[in-house]
Parts: C-alpha cells; structure tokens; sequence
C-alpha cells in the first residue's frame, strides 16, 4: 500500500468552510497519468493539485492541476493553496504548463503571481442562451480555460443568474459573469460544467482574465473582487504590467494520507 500525505485548503477563504477548497498533494515522482485523474475524480473537488520537486533552475516545484474530469491549463485557487502548504520564509516558484507562477507570503496574506489574460471581444451566443441572458458582446481570454467574461448590469443580476448547466455543458468555455460589485470592487460567479464543474466557488483563472478587464474599466490597478458563490470568496487584486496579483487567506481545513 502506498500513503500519498493529503491536505484539503479553503482557498481564497475570509473563514474556514468557504473559499474554494482544494486537495494538495506533494508527490516525491509524477504518478501515472490515468491514477491522478482517478484520484482527482476521487476527491471530488473542483481542483486537485500535484507537485513533485523540479529539475528546472527557474522553479521549485512542477505542479499540475486535475478537475474531476480532465487536467486543466491553469488553476489560480490550488496554487494559491499548494503555496500555503509548502510554502515556508521565501517566495515558491511553481513550473506550470502556464509558465513560471509564484506564491510569496506578504503582510498576512499569500499572493499569487500569474500572466494576465489577453482579451478579445467576441460573441458567444450559445452561451448566452444557456445563461439565460440576451446574446450580447463578451470578452475572450486566451488561457485561462478559454474564459468568457459577460459583463451584468449589477451584483444582484450576477447573483440572480440560474445557468441551464445541461446546454452550458456542451460549451468548452469557462463562463465569467461579472459586475461592478456593491461592498468590494467588482463581483463574479464562475461555470465550468465543460470540465466537470457547474459553479466554481472561487477561481483564481478566471481573475487573471477579470483584473485587466475591470483595471482598464474602473481606472485602477488595486481593487478587491467578491466571487459571489453560496461559500463566497475575496480577493485582493493587482494588475502590474503583464502580470496578475491575487491576494487572499487559506485555511488548512483536512491533513491526512491517501491510500493507495
């Protein structure tokens, strides 16, 4: 029998039980493809994340992400979390198959350095439908899980919004509806069910397409954004350049081992 150490991390999470959890699991060697997706499916959370020391003179960590359906490109809230359990005095370097991405631990917050999203506007009206909105202009990002923002008039219609996640489920977008936000900045709620998720509870991703999106609109670099899930999540965010900066708290919520 094999013992993987697990840890289960509320992501993004202002009080343990809500963020967005994420199970972590540090591997000495990459397990086989297939096992990690079973694991993954296993643990049954939006995001399962794996590391193994790295080779690379640029990293510390090779770290990769699996829904419970498929690995995915990019994935900001299990970073976040893999950072708040190996992370020690120094910032960890994450090789990734996004590029280099970086948790650093500042002013009682963990901070996550990731390439800012290129957008594009679009139509998408599939997707629209299965929003259960007018078809309108939205905005595409490269990366970030072909990520579709869709811009609401307010909170409360980003609150109000029920998906038809069966017709959603044949879209390979990740949908972003977002508005300017009542007690933080902007706000925003996530579907996946492409990938095996419906809403995703907090998605690091989808900010770094949202952060230069609402930057350019709001006429600042500095903002805080609410995801507003039922477990809900905060982020501090930060566009520098080509890069985007979330902030925000993890809670180490589960600690044991996977057996195999």
């Amino acid at each position: 029998m094999t013992s993987i150490p697990f840890f289960q991390v509320d992501a993004f999470a202002p009080a343990p039980l809500t963020g967005n959890p994420a199970a972590v699991m540090p591997l000495d060697h990459w397990l086989d493809d297939a096992l990690m997706q079973s694991i993954a499916a296993e643990n049954n959370l939006s995001e399962t994340a794996f590391t193994v020391p790295s080779d690379r003179e640029d990293a510390d960590y090779d770290l990769r992400w699996f829904t419970p359906a498929s690995e995915v490109d990019l994935c900001g809230h299990a970073t976040i979390a893999t950072g708040h359990v190996l992370v020690t005095g120094r910032p960890l370097r994450f090789a990734t198959r996004s590029g280099i991405l970086t948790v650093t631990r500042r002013d009682g917050l963990l901070e996550l350095d990731l390439p800012a999203a290129k957008l594009t506007e679009g139509r998408e009206p599939e997707l629209c439908a299965a929003l259960g909105i007018p078809d309108q202009p939205v905005w595409l990002a490269e990366g970030c899980n072909d990520a579709a923002i869709v811009e609401l008039e307010d909170e409360a219609a980003v609150r109000a919004l029920a998906p038809d996640m069966a017709i959603l489920a044949r879209v390979p977008r990740m949908a972003v509806v977002t508005a300017r936000g009542s007690d933080h900045a902007i706000a925003s709620r996530v579907f996946v069910p492409y990938l095996g998720i419906d809403e995703d509870p907090v998605t690091g991703s989808a900010h770094a397409a949202l952060v230069p999106y609402w930057a350019k609109t709001l006429g600042r670099a500095h903002f805080t954004a609410l995801q507003a899930s039922k477990r809900t999540g905060v982020l501090d965010c930060r566009l520098e350049g080509a890069r985007v900066v979330l902030g925000g708290q993890c809670r180490t919520v589960i600690v044991g081992q996977f057996q195999l």
